[in-house]
C-alpha cells in the first residue's frame, strides 16, 4: 500500500500549515487497526492536506495512497477513504484542483470494483463516485441499475438513488431511464426511506415528475420510516477530540432522516407553500427527533425566503414545552435569530422562562455571562413581558455583558430599566481589557431610551478613554453615538466632545456635536478635511455631512467626487448626502440604482433615502416595487447567514411598502 511513499520528499511538499513531513505518519494511520488511530489520521487529512477543500501538492502526492488503501479489503472505513478521494477530485477550483480532477479521473476503473465490494459502506461511497469520475454515462447507468437490482443493505440502496439523482443532472441526454429508475423506487412496494430519497432526487433534477400529492405522502412516510427506525442502535464510535469526532457530535441523531428532508426541501427550492406544509407535518410528528430535524430546517426556510411565516414559528414555539433538552435547545437557537418574526412564539418563550427560570442566563467557564437563549428571543421579538425578567437580571450580581443589545428591541417599553443599566454603565472602567465588550451595549441601550440621566457616565467613560489604544479607544465611538443619540438635552457634553475634533474620532465626534449644538460652522471644517481624506473615514464624513442638510453645501464638490469612488459603500454614502445637502436628483440616481445592483447589503440604505425623496426619487420606485414583491430576501445566500439578515429585510420590506403604498395611495 505504501510502496515509493519514503521515495518523496514530503518535507519539501505543503498543506494547509506548512511543511508535509507529517502526511506519511498520517497515511501510514488510515490504515491502523486502532479506530481513535484512523480517526486522527484522517482528522489530519482534512484538517491540512485538504484544509476546507483545498487541493496543494501533497493532496496530489497523497492520491495514489489513497487509491492503494481502498483497493485493500482489510484497510478497515475504506468507505471514507472513498469519500476523501471523491472530495479530493471534486470541482475546486484552480490548476491544482483540476490536477487532482484529472488524477482521481484517471484512477475512476477502481470505482467500478468497489461499487460490488464486500464492505456496505464501501459500496455506498463508490456510488456517487462512479458518476463523478467514470466515463461512458452509458455504462455507469448500467452499473447503477445492476447494483439497485442486488443490493440488499439499505443504506446502500439510499446512496445508489442519490447516485441516480447526479446522473440526471449531468447527462440530460440519457437522464430518461435514470428518471425512470427513480421514479419507480418513489413508490410501494419499496420502503418509507427509499421512497423519501427518490423523492428528493425528482425534486432535485426533475420537479414536473413529483406526485400531485407530495405532501402529504412524504408526511406519512416519515411517518413509517420513523416506526421502523426506532430501536435501532447507533453504530459504535470512537470519541476523539478531532475535528471529525466534533462534527459527528455535532450531527443530528439522525443524520439520515435529516439528509433525506433536506434534499427535499432543497429539490423544492422556491415553492415555498409546498415547504411550509411539508415542515408543518413534520413539526408535528410524534417523533421528536423528527420534530428536531424540522427545527433546523424551518431555520433555513424562514432565513431565505419572505412570506407569512406565523404558523411555521408558532409549531417552533410549540417545541418549548418538550422535555428534549436537544429538541428545545435547537427551537430556542431558531427563534433567537427571528427578532420580530419570533412574536408567534412569544407565549411558549415566557412559559419557559417561568417554568425554568435558570434558561435567563447562559455562563461560560472563564467569561462573563450572557443572555439564556429563550430570554434573548423575547426581548429581540420587542415582546414587553421580557422587561420585569430583564430587570430581575440586572438586579443580581452577574449582569450579562450582552444586555444592551437587546433591550435596544424593546424600545421604550424598557426604560424602567435604564436605572439598573446605569449603574452597570457606572462598573465599567475605562481602562480595564473588557472595557468595550462591557460599555458598548450599554452605551447602545441608553442612547435608544434617551437616558440623558447617563450623561455623567458617558463622560467619564469618553474622557477615560478618548487617549486609549486600540479596543480601549473603541469606547469613544460608542459614547459619541450614545451622545448624538441623546442629542440637545446633553449640550453639557459639547466642549468634552470639541476635544476630540482634531483626532481619530473625529467624524464622529462631529455628528456627535451637530446632534448637540447644530452649529455647522464648528464642524463643516472638520467634515470637509475627513472627506478629502483616505480609507474608511470618508464615508464616516460623507454620512455625517447629511445630517447637516443645506447647510453642508460647500462639501458638494468633493461628494460628487466621492461618487466616482471604486467602494460602492462610499459612492452610496456620497449620492444619498447629495440629495440630503443639495437636492438635486440627477447625479444621484444612477450611482444608486447601480449600487442596488452590485451589493444587496445596500439596499436598505438606498431605500430609505428614496423614500426620502418623495417624487423626486419616482425614476427608482420599480426598484422598490420588485423588492416588495421578490419572494427571496435580499441578503439570502445558500451556506451561510449572518444573525441580524432577517432583522435588515423585513426593515427594507417595510421601506419599501411604505413608498409602494404611498405611491399608490
Amino acid at each position: 500500500m505504501f510502496t515509493g511513499i519514503d521515495e518523496i520528499d514530503w518535507a519539501a511538499l505543503r498543506h494547509a500549515y506548512g511543511s508535509a513531513a507529517d502526511v506519511p505518519g498520517w497515511l501510514r494511520g488510515l490504515a491502523s487497526p486502532d479506530p481513535a488511530e484512523r480517526e486522527r489520521a484522517l482528522d489530519g487529512m482534512y484538517g491540512a492536506v485538504h484544509h476546507q477543500g483545498d487541493v496543494y501538492d501533497s493532496t496530489l502526492a497523497c492520491i495514489p495512497f489513497l487509491f492503494a488503501l481502498v483497493a485493500h479489503e482489510e484497510v478497515p472505513d475504506r468507505g471514507g477513504l472513498v469519500e476523501l478521494l471523491t472530495s479530493i477530485g471534486g470541482d475546486n477550483g484552480g490548476d491544482a484542483g483540476a490536477d487532482a480532477s484529472a488524477v482521481v479521473r484517471s484512477g475512476a476503473e477502481a470505482f467500478v470494483g468497489l461499487a460490488g465490494d464486500p464492505d456496505a459502506g464501501v459500496r455506498a461511497a463508490a456510488a456517487g463516485a462512479l458518476v463523478r469520475f467514470a466515463g461512458e454515462p452509458g455504462r455507469v447507468l448500467g452499473l447503477l441499475r445492476q447494483r439497485m437490482a442486488v443490493e440488499r443493505d439499505d443504506r446502500v440502496l439510499l446512496a445508489l438513488i442519490e447516485a441516480l439523482g447526479l446522473f440526471v443532472r449531468r447527462h440530460h441526454g440519457q437522464r430518461g431511464a435514470a428518471l425512470g429508475l427513480l421514479a419507480a423506487h418513489s413508490t410501494p412496494p419499496h420502503g418509507p426511506g427509499l421512497r423519501l430519497a427518490s423523492l428528493g432526487q425528482l425534486a432535485l433534477g426533475a420537479p414536473d415528475r413529483l406526485p400531485a400529492d407530495l405532501v402529504p405522502t412524504a408526511v406519512g412516510l416519515l411517518r413509517d420510516r420513523s416506526r421502523q427506525r426506532s430501536g435501532t442502535p447507533e453504530p459504535d464510535r470512537p470519541d476523539t477530540d478531532t475535528l471529525v469526532g466534533r462534527l459527528r457530535r455535532l450531527r443530528p441523531s439522525d443524520e439520515e432522516g435529516s439528509h433525506l428532508l433536506r434534499t427535499l426541501h432543497a429539490g423544492l427550492d422556491d415553492r415555498v407553500a409546498d415547504r411550509t406544509a411539508l415542515l408543518a407535518g413534520q413539526l408535528a410528528s410524534p417523533d421528536p427527533v423528527d420534530r428536531c430535524n424540522a427545527v433546523w430546517m424551518t431555520a433555513g426556510l424562514l432565513r431565505e425566503w419572505r412570506g407569512d411565516h406565523s404558523r411555521t414559528v408558532a409549531l417552533v414555539g410549540g417545541q418549548l414545552a418538550s422535555d428534549e433538552g436537544r429538541l428545545r435547545d435547537a427551537a430556542v437557537w431558531v427563534l433567537t435569530d427571528l427578532f420580530e418574526l419570533a412574536a408567534p412564539a412569544a407565549d411558549a418563550l415566557d412559559a419557559l422562562l417561568a417554568a425554568r427560570p435558570g434558561l435567563r442566563l447562559h455562563r461560560w467557564e472563564g467569561a462573563a455571562p450572557s443572555l439564556g437563549g429563550p430570554l434573548k428571543a423575547l426581548a429581540r421579538s420587542g415582546d414587553p413581558r421580557a422587561v420585569p425578567v430583564l430587570a430581575e437580571v440586572l438586579a443580581g450580581p452577574d449582569v450579562p455583558d450582552d444586555l444592551g443589545h437587546v433591550i435596544v428591541h424593546l424600545g421604550r417599553a424598557a426604560a424602567p430599566l435604564a436605572p439598573a443599566l446605569r449603574r452597570g454603565l457606572r462598573s465599567v472602567e475605562p481602562g480595564s481589557p473588557d472595557a468595550v465588550d462591557r460599555a458598548a451595549p450599554l452605551l447602545a441601550a441608553l442612547g435608544a431610551l434617551g437616558d440623558t440621566e447617563s450623561l455623567p457616565e458617558v463622560l467619564r467613560l469618553l474622557r477615560g478613554t478618548a487617549d486609549g489604544p486600540g479596543r480601549q479607544g473603541a469606547v469613544v465611538g460608542h459614547a459619541l453615538r450614545a451622545l448624538a443619540a441623546f442629542g440637545s438635552a446633553a449640550r453639557e457634553a459639547a466642549p468634552a466632545v470639541r476635544d476630540l475634533l482634531g483626532t481619530r474620532h473625529a467624524p464622529a465626534a462631529a455628528a456627535a456635536l451637530w446632534s448637540l449644538e447644530g452649529d455647522a460652522s464648528a464642524v463643516l471644517p472638520v467634515l470637509l478635511g475627513e472627506l478629502a481624506g483616505d480609507g474608511s473615514r470618508r464615508r464616516q464624513a460623507a454620512d455625517s455631512l447629511a445630517r447637516l442638510g443645506p447647510a453642508a453645501r460647500p462639501a458638494l464638490p468633493g461628494l460628487r467626487r466621492l461618487t466616482e469612488s471604486d467602494q460602492v459603500w462610499e459612492r452610496m454614502s456620497a449620492a444619498c448626502a447629495l440629495w440630503r445637502i443639495g437636492g438635486d436628483p440627477e447625479p444621484v440616481l444612477p450611482v444608486l440604482r447601480a449600487a442596488w445592483a452590485q451589493h444587496p447589503h445596500t439596499r436598505g440604505t438606498i431605500a430609505g433615502c428614496v423614500r426620502d425623496m418623495g417624487p423626486a426619487g419616482a425614476p427608482l420606485w420599480d426598484l422598490l416595487e420588485a423588492e416588495r414583491a421578490a419572494p427571496r430576501r435580499h441578503t439570502a445566500r445558500k451556506g451561510g447567514y449572518g444573525s441580524h439578515d432577517i432583522l435588515k429585510d423585513e426593515a427594507l420590506v417595510r421601506t419599501c411598502r411604505e413608498v409602494v403604498t404611498e405611491q399608490e395611495g
